[in-house]
């Protein structure tokens, strides 16, 4: 039986279940097949552009007929903005005045309310928004959260192709669409990850930043503490506690109230009486309900997914494998670990598929992985298209890919080997090949 052996350079010998597995993988030749897949993804991105520029010229995005605003998720953000100036940051939470304020930024009346969610510390970058009018603030979230999302997923990949696989990603078009925060949400993970290794206080602000939205950082801690990243957790709950503080500081310990205040009221409404819709929740939650299941049964089923999720973290931080496979396991379980997830947050599915990708790209893609990874971001296409939970299968697909990624290597000193096809030389780099 053909066995795979590295020399004492390499620092390991794959183990009989890496064996199997990494014999599976397609050669590392990116010459061979970046060139059509940049040309590809760059076909795609010209495409939502052309959705994007035939929308706005039909009146159904951004700007009606009438040449009125029209309301969409980035609403709800303006109009905390404007509350915020206006000299009542407490009033973004309270649903009559924010709804009048919302109003007030599309120039017209409509039936649907956008609730404002955040905790006070992101009335910061909606102040600065509302300070122009509702469509140039949309614009200007797009394009300044856009490039920072495109910026940390060329730098994960470590390759141009990077850039045109982030514009791919279906999840652009469907955050632009709504002007929502998933592109800062996934620059923030995907930085903060990126950083971990090497610049470990710069991550731990990162970190700290992604506590505009809680629910992303239940893992960070617990991780960051098994595997004693102490700085990094040390300047992420600094960050925190700045952003905390600096808040009740500037808005007033009313507006942290008023967040407590509404908070659970909010919660009952979308998690318990699903007034935005169980379909749309992308979680084990959502699919629970959307089946008719009760609020209970879900919550002891998301429960059991949090705690798998911390579990396998935990075990895949403690392995002596590639920092990569570690940031896309942590980056996909933050999204299985919460119950509240929509198909604006799948823009940060991006950061595990870099990681993966990065990883194929320099040590070969393993069987079937591009294949899933294409049907990964089908599924997130369609989210909006269909109801049902597209966008929680596109997560465990990635999900299963880097647990098979994590099974395949096991030693830190296969972190960034060639993996050699059968064609190959007997001997490369220290590789042997023996029949």
């Amino acid at each position: 039986m053909n066995r795979l052996t590295y020399s004492p350079q390499g620092g390991a010998c794959a183990t009989s279940v890496a064996d199997r597995l990494m014999r599976r993988a397609i050669a590392p030749d990116p010459n061979r097949f970046t060139g059509m897949i940049e040309r590809v993804a760059f076909a795609v991105a010209i495409t939502y552009v052309v959705l994007l520029a035939a929308a706005f010229a039909s009146g159904v995005w951004l700007v009606d007929a009438h040449g009125f605003g029209i309301q969409t998720d980035f609403v709800n953000v303006w109009a905390a903005g404007r509350l915020v100036l206006d000299g009542n940051p407490a009033a973004a939470y309270d649903w009559v005045l924010h709804k009048a304020a919302e109003e007030q930024g599309v120039g017209h009346p409509f039936d649907n309310y956008f609730g404002w969610h955040y905790p006070p510390i992101f009335l910061f970058i909606a102040a600065a928004l509302s300070s122009v009018p509702y469509v140039p603030a949309f614009l200007a979230w797009m394009a300044l959260t856009f490039p920072a999302y495109l910026s940390v997923a060329r730098m994960i990949v470590g390759s141009r192709i990077g850039l045109f696989l982030a514009c791919a990603f279906p999840g652009v078009l469907w955050n632009i669409a709504v002007g929502q925060n998933g592109f800062l949400t996934a620059a923030l993970l995907g930085a903060a990850l990126g950083a971990m290794k090497t610049r470990p206080l710069l991550a731990g602000v990162f970190v700290g930043l992604l506590s505009y939205k809680p629910q992303f950082g239940i893992l960070f801690p617990l991780v960051l503490a098994m595997d004693g990243q102490w700085r990094t957790f040390s300047v992420a709950a600094l960050t925190t506690l700045s952003l905390v503080v600096a808040s009740w500081w500037v808005f007033g310990l009313e507006a942290w109230q008023a967040f407590f205040h509404y908070l659970p009221l909010t919660s009952g409404l979308v998690l318990t009486a699903g007034l935005a819709g169980f379909d749309k929740l992308q979680t084990i939650f959502g699919v629970v309900r959307w089946f008719g299941g009760g609020e209970t049964f879900a919550w002891i089923l998301q429960g059991a997914m949090t705690a798998t999720c911390i579990v396998a973290v935990l075990l895949i931080w403690r392995q002596r494998i590639s920092h990569d496979i570690k940031a896309a396991a942590l980056a996909v379980a933050v999204l299985l670990a919460t119950p509240y997830l929509y198909v604006y947050d799948l823009v940060a599915l991006a950061v595990p598929m870099a990681f993966l990708i990065r990883l194929g790209l320099r040590q070969g893609f393993m069987s079937c992985e591009i294949e899933a990874l294409t049907l990964a971001s089908t599924l997130v296409f369609i989210v909006p298209l269909t109801s049902g939970p597209a966008g929680l299968l596109a997560i465990f697909v990635i999900a299963l890919l880097i647990g098979r990624r994590a099974v395949a290597v096991e030693s830190p000193a296969v972190e960034s080997p060639p993996v050699v096809p059968a064609r190959a030389s007997p001997a490369v780099s220290g590789v042997k090949w023996s029949p």
